[in-house]
């Protein structure tokens, strides 16, 4: 499936983040913003929800850390009891250190490969890069232009007072770009 969308780009971060907000207020939909780095409080203008990669972060962790307290326990107490100069076998102190490298560890792999995931991206993907200069000095704001009321030359009017470098309008497939 295609879909026609308009690309804004901007040379400065202010003005992509005044944009999307006029247009958000205008009630156009934003595909996405490009940016050559991370832009303090654009997503926030663009309406986007708060991410659940800190979920699945402490998940994993609380996973890696109560499974490995419960696998020493296993391993001390109950499978090979050993007294070691009458030291108890269920120590919970001693296991704590080793539990906490195991939820660091889980945490970060858990949290890579939902990000992986979520962003659909694995090995030999190539990358759809939806403007040449988007990941060095330039801001593209990409707007869906499939509602009946977009009207472009209005878009690109309203764009120009928050001095948008170039438009263009472009189908991008279901896949990425065209």
């Amino acid at each position: 499936m295609s879909r026609r969308v308009l690309l804004a780009t901007f040379s400065h971060e202010n003005d992509l983040l005044n944009a999307v907000a006029a247009v958000r207020e205008r009630g156009i939909k934003i595909v996405d913003a490009y940016t050559p780095y991370a832009v303090h409080g654009l997503e926030r203008a663009m309406g986007l929800k708060h991410s659940r990669l800190t979920w699945v972060c402490f998940i994993c962790g609380m996973v890696g850390a109560l499974g490995m307290l419960a696998f020493e326990h296993w391993t001390a107490a109950i499978a090979w009891p050993i007294n070691v100069g009458g030291k108890p076998w269920n120590s919970l102190p001693s296991d704590v250190p080793v539990a906490f490298e195991a939820a660091v560890l889980l945490a970060g792999f858990g949290s890579v490969f939902a990000l992986f995931a979520v962003s659909r991206l694995f090995p030999g993907k190539s990358a759809d890069v939806i403007h040449p200069n988007s990941s060095d000095d330039r801001f593209v704001l990409v707007m869906d232009e499939s509602n009946a009321s977009f009207d472009t030359a209005s878009v690109e009017a309203m764009l120009k007072s928050f001095d948008v470098v170039e438009t263009e309008e472009r189908i991008l497939s279901g896949a990425g770009q065209s």
